[in-house]
């Protein structure tokens, strides 16, 4: 799953580590998700949302894998 989360975080101001502690997890999570290396729970992509002004289907988008 593709996202925008790194653009708009940064365009917010925020580091890794304040977004994280605005959605109650850890950098470490803020930093794998933006790196496509973990899908977030339906309850955190709207918190994710939420905090960066956006919706969740504009933050993340599908695509399938092709194999």
């Amino acid at each position: 799953m593709k996202n925008q989360i790194q653009e708009l975080r940064k365009l917010q101001g925020f580091s890794q580590e304040e977004l994280a502690k605005r959605c109650s997890v850890t950098r470490q999570t803020i930093n794998a998700i933006e790196n496509d290396k973990y899908d977030p729970t339906l309850s955190l992509a709207f918190k994710l949302s939420r905090n960066l002004n956006t919706t969740v289907d504009q933050l993340f988008s599908f695509e399938e894998d092709k194999t």
